[in-house]
């Protein structure tokens, strides 16, 4: 059974995509978001339910990956050009894009030291690359955004995962796990070694990755204190992540929903769903709607390909789309893949999800600190 919430038609491509994963044993329902657009194997924005089988190709690699928001107690008017410079070289040092150096290394909460993932590989990875990389951004579409709210307040956003480990977890459980002959995904029964497994992996990388946002939200709060003597109001922290697997019911059955580059929103649960680096982002409560396996977009989505982006899209063009936010411009000639105008119109991927999310607030951005 599959439901969509379309922005736009789905290309023939991802129609095929679609049909291949339908037919693959253990699927009982399928759910397309409007974001939704070609990834390997699944595509990015769809929601998979299984009755009795794990498809670790329907999380993908960044398991865990999501947003964190939190508002602060000072204007958003009160950044301006030398704020902004001095807010962007701050995050560059606290915050790396791939990882820590030297004596800055974090200690790992004793949450993710003391528990062990359940495979042997995973955890010497993690033993060698977790700490590194913990608190660190990545490269592509992670952020740590600042943005007003309607009332003028500002907020802070961070969107990153699991780094390194959420792929060597995928690539691991995909070499022992067996291609369906319809379809050639590859799947785990979720009651055996293998699956059993992969579930107590992507639960500690879905733990990493709440954390490692936590600890570069704290990195924010510290920054905005120093520059702007911003505290934070805690009671407004949201955290959402879209892609992950987890158990549900749904009519009546126990299923177990992935979740590719779509976050849960079951009826009163908040959640945060970006626009680009120039447009709109939306904290959202969710609707439960049953069809969409109480799921929603987790962004705009992308429009072009990267490579498309590249050729397509100028650095003159992005500083245009970028006026009214402040970013890095040593970055621009490589930022251009991220350009607003890679990616589809936020304002339409909302229009088309209106019965799976209320929209309880809308933020605009002032800063992004990215990198390519």
């Amino acid at each position: 059974m599959r439901s969509m919430w379309l922005a736009e038609p789905l290309s023939g491509e991802m129609e095929r995509a679609l049909r291949r994963l339908e037919r693959t044993q253990g699927v009982v329902a399928v759910a397309v978001m409007p974001d939704a657009h070609l990834s390997k194997q699944v595509c990015v924005g769809t929601v998979t339910a299984t009755a009795d089988v794990l498809i670790p190709d329907a999380v993908g690699g960044d398991i865990g990956c999501g947003m964190e928001a939190l508002r602060f107690d000072v204007e958003a008017e009160g950044i301006d050009q030398d704020r902004a410079k001095q807010i962007l070289a701050k995050l560059s040092d606290r915050i790396p894009i791939l990882r820590h150096r030297g004596n800055r290394v974090p200690i790992l909460p004793a949450a993710l030291s003391e528990e062990t993932s359940g495979d042997a590989t995973i955890d010497n990875l993690c033993r060698r690359q977790a700490a590194l990389q913990f608190g660190t951004l990545g490269r592509g579409n992670h952020f740590v955004e600042l943005q007003r709210d309607e009332d003028g307040f500002l907020w802070a956003m961070v969107h990153s995962g699991s780094r390194g480990i959420g792929p060597a977890i995928r690539d691991r459980f995909l070499r022992n796990g067996t291609a369906d002959p319809g379809s050639r995904i590859v799947v785990l029964r979720a009651d055996e070694p293998a699956g059993i497994s992969y579930l107590s992996c992507a639960q500690w990388a879905r733990a990493y990755a709440r954390k490692s946002r936590a600890f570069m939200m704290r990195q924010v709060a510290e920054i905005l204190g120093e520059l702007l003597a911003a505290k934070a109001d805690e009671s407004t922290r949201i955290d959402a992540d879209h892609n992950h697997v987890q158990l549900e019911a749904h009519r009546e059955q126990q299923l177990w929903v992935h979740r590719k580059g779509a976050q849960s929103a079951r009826e009163g649960e908040l959640g945060i769903i970006p626009g680009t680096m120039g447009t709109t982002s939306y904290h959202v409560v969710g609707r439960g709607h049953v069809d969409a396996l109480t799921s929603s977009s987790h962004g705009a989505g992308r429009a072009m390909h990267r490579t498309k982006a590249r050729s397509q899209i100028s650095p003159r063009q992005l500083e245009k789309e970028m006026r009214e936010v402040w970013f890095d411009e040593r970055f621009t000639e490589r930022l251009v893949e991220e350009a607003p105008s890679a990616y589809k119109n936020i304002t339409r991927v909302m229009r088309a999800q209106k019965d799976l999310v209320k929209i309880v607030r809308r933020l605009e951005p002032i800063l992004a600190y990215k990198s390519p």
